[in-house]
């Protein structure tokens, strides 16, 4: 699946207006940017130019390195294949390993369909037992 560019910013740009509850024509007066052109970037339709899109950042108080970092996870997330529980587990163990440690499986991390994006989160497998030695004294 090919996602272009200029839709992942659209969606980037929506979310962070819509999060902040402010409307089109609000970001599009601060931005100086007409209503409709703020529009059609929004969904996609047309592609901004640098200067155009570190207007709208900044009415959007973004940082447009922290937009473009957040489209890259994006576009990443949609273009590399996510690992099923099921492949995770049928990943042998190493052999000489004398300590087990966690395994980087992805996480989705947001709450709608423009936040997703997929961080690498360590989880851990204990091969001990938490619980009381047998046959051990205990002294209080």
């Amino acid at each position: 699946m090919t996602v272009l560019l200029r839709e992942a910013i659209g969606d980037r740009l929506r979310h962070a207006r819509t999060t902040q509850r402010r409307t089109l024509r609000e970001v599009s007066r601060t931005a100086r940017v007409s209503l409709g052109y703020l529009s059609e970037v929004e969904r996609g339709r047309k592609e901004a130019s640098s200067e155009l899109l570190a207007a709208i950042c900044e009415a959007l108080d973004l940082p447009l390195y922290e937009l473009l970092h957040l489209v890259a996870s994006d576009i990443g997330a949609v273009q590399q294949p996510v690992p099923t529980p099921a492949e995770l587990s049928e990943r042998p163990a190493p052999a000489s390993a004398s300590l087990e440690g966690g395994t980087m499986v992805p996480a989705v991390i947001g709450n709608d369909l423009s936040d997703l994006r997929l961080q690498p989160v360590l989880t851990h497998r204990l091969s001990t037992s938490i619980s009381k030695p047998r046959n051990a004294v205990v002294a209080a």
